[in-house]
């Protein structure tokens, strides 16, 4: 297997076009269904019927979203049991995945079949795109079910180590559609059904071929037994994609304010209700596929980035960013020096040229709107960049901060410009959401400029003898890092702290701040979130794959970590909690860190939070509960005491019994 340390090597140039172009090639694919249907439409339909797929547009990202909280999670779950060597139930887990998303699409189209045209009219359905609008959701809803379960089925398939099938599987159905587009809606004069028609043909074809995966899987096999609901199974699945889920629905949160805004504004102008409405479909069509690119090259750039970080290759970190940046403002150039130079060429490419009213107001706001998608496209390959290098408290606002900001230039400047005002909210979101990111990238700029002279932890297991491998779970302050010094020293084992952070980051390329950071004390209120996203499950993954490499090895000292949890089921293994009262935590912790009293109290707090959060994100158990432990001690009674209790347990614990 080629290793990691050739990422700290290759030359940046190489490794950055071998890992951004398969991404971005995955991205293009995934939302070629949609832009698709919108040229056939608006060249064979007209404008009124891209309004009329925009309507049903959300209704689908609702989908699509559910089927990702089934799928993520259920790849994310995947990958965990595979790491961990517990594959008993891999193919119950899968199968409840599968079963949910199938289910939960049955339950969006009754919903969406049920309130009918109220709906669509609640989403921005105007008198003019309603018939069109329901004609075309009828269809596609119907096959949304098995268009989810699919989608569900290629996140399982990448985990299970074949992207190629899962993307061969999409890229058929794409292809499906193209051809059927055109046959459909200008051979057999189906209309917009015709689209609707091709569209869920393809989606049929692609979730044959991942069902097909089922009976040739590599790490599970499923059968009827597999699909029977078990809670304790699928509340993992469930909580490892609700970032995906939530990441959806913030594009229809976005979605729907934009056609309600663009209903109401362009009612009370000379452009009607639909103009506006099919021209944003366009626009965001567009918006897409430029967008795609360029995160494509900040997530293929991810594992490089994370990788020279975490070995403090500065140089090779700063020279990234660089070409990151680059590669997207060149793209992003090239793209609105088009747009605005020649935007008459896409309008006409969706279609409905020959009315000069929609194409004038199509061209105008596609200047608009697009004024700045050079900036919008650093701006979001910035955020990515942030997220790979570990500092994910700031990547995470970062990355929402210009739609969030979209959301409420958009309620307010029509009320003084009207329906064009909805449009220039996004290049007024973009300078201020790239003043304030260029603000936190000149900080990180000069941080990385900074040369870090402090010493690396060891980045090898160190070599041991077999017996016993003692993980320390420890409250904040009660000295547990100490003493877990001080019992490796007088056992003569190896003691793993930051070292264990360094083996994982070298393993998986991760950057070590970020696999340090993953336990902290995040937010209460994001924490769960934070524990469910991507890199955060990567980085989790990372972590445990070294502390069993390290116990693999011999006789050792794991300190936190949920060593604990990650360990069970092997031999030898001595599980210690350090607790100590309150008062001589917040002491211990105003000697280590020189806080004030009330610092001190709510350090500990939100670390003992942090840590008990995590402990149950990974373990599904409590943290602290006596129960899971051999030893629970008192650190009260001095660090050479409580070290010296755990020795000797060690010790009895060896000796043949007679």
């Amino acid at each position: 297997m080629e290793n990691a340390n050739y990422l700290g090597t290759e030359r940046v140039g190489t490794l950055l076009r071998k890992f951004a172009v398969p991404c971005i090639c995955s991205l293009i694919i995934s939302c070629l269904y949609n832009i698709v249907d919108q040229i056939f439409v608006g060249n064979g339909v007209g404008y009124l019927g891209n309004a009329a797929t925009g309507v049903i547009f959300p209704i689908t990202v609702v989908g699509w979203g559910l089927s990702l909280f089934f799928g993520d999670g259920a790849a994310a779950a995947l990958s965990v049991s595979l790491g961990r060597g517990e594959t008993k139930d891999i193919h119950r887990s899968v199968g409840g995945a599968v079963l949910g998303s199938f289910l939960s699409g049955v339950v969006v189209i009754m919903i969406a079949y049920l309130w009918g045209d109220g709906l669509l009219r609640l989403i921005g359905a105007t008198d003019a795109n309603i018939q069109m609008a329901h004609d075309y959701g009828v269809i596609i809803l119907a096959m949304m079910p098995l268009a989810m379960t699919q989608n569900t089925l290629a996140s399982i398939i990448r985990a299970d180590g074949n992207p190629q099938y899962a993307m061969m599987a999409m890229l058929t159905g794409a292809i499906i559609n193209i051809i059927g587009d055109p046959v459909a809606i200008f051979v057999l004069d189906m209309g917009i059904k015709g689209a609707a028609w091709a569209t869920i043909i393809g989606q049929f074809i692609s979730f044959i071929i991942c069902a097909a995966y089922l009976g040739r899987s590599k790490t599970f096999r499923v059968s009827a037994g597999s699909f029977k609901p078990s809670a304790a199974l699928l509340k993992p699945v469930m909580a490892l994609g609700t970032s995906s889920l939530l990441t959806q629905l913030s594009i229809v949160v976005i979605t729907v304010v934009n056609n309600i805004l663009l209903v109401k504004y362009g009612a009370q102008s000379i452009y009607g209700a639909d103009i506006p409405l099919a021209a944003f479909v366009v626009i965001m069509k567009l918006f897409q596929i430029v967008l795609n690119v360029a995160i494509g090259i900040a997530a293929g750039a991810q594992p490089i980035v994370g990788y020279n970080y975490g070995a403090k290759n500065y140089d090779r970190v700063r020279e990234l960013l660089k070409r990151m940046v680059k590669w997207t403002a060149v793209m992003g150039l090239i793209c609105m020096v088009l747009f605005e130079a020649a935007p008459g060429i896409f309008i006409r490419m969706f279609g409905s040229a020959d009315d000069p009213v929609y194409f004038d107001f199509a061209v105008l706001c596609l200047r608009v709107y697009l004024a700045l998608i050079l900036v919008t496209c650093v701006q979001k390959v910035c955020a990515i960049f942030l997220q790979s290098i570990g500092k994910a408290k700031v990547a995470a606002p970062l990355s929402i901060l210009r739609d969030a900001l979209l959301i409420i230039f958009s309620l307010l400047i029509p009320a003084f410009h009207g329906v064009t005002g909805i449009f220039w909210a996004a290049p007024v979101a973009d300078v201020l959401a790239v003043l304030i990111t260029g603000a936190v990238m000149v900080r990180v700029w000069r941080e990385l400029n900074c040369e870090d002279t402090a010493q690396k932890p060891a980045e090898v297991v160190q070599p041991s003898r077999q017996g016993a491998i003692i993980t320390i779970a420890r409250e904040h302050g009660s000295a547990g890092k100490r003493i877990g010094q001080l019992v490796a020293k007088r056992l003569d084992i190896p003691c793993y702290y930051k070292e264990l952070v360094a083996i994982a980051a070298q393993e998986s390329g991760l950057a070590r701040e970020f696999i340090s950071g993953i336990n902290s004390d995040e937010n209460a209120v994001m924490r769960e979130l934070y524990l469910t996203t991507d890199p955060v499950k990567r980085a989790i993954a990372a972590q445990e794959k070294a502390i069993r490499k390290i116990a693999d090895a011999g006789s050792c000292v794991l300190i936190g970590r949920s060593a604990d949890h990650v360990l069970r089921g092997y031999k030898d293994v001595v599980r210690i909690f350090i607790h100590a009262p309150k008062h001589y935590r917040e002491e211990k912790v105003m000697e280590m860190y020189g806080d004030s009293p009330e610092a001190a109290k709510k350090s500990i707090a939100r670390s003992d939070m942090a840590r008990a959060a995590y402990y149950k994100s990974v373990s599904g158990r409590e943290w602290g509960d006596p129960h899971g432990y051999e030893l629970c001690i008192d650190a009260s009674v001095g660090e050479d005491a409580a070290a010296n209790l755990i020795c000797d347990y060690i010790r009895r614990m060896s000796r043949p019994q007679k």
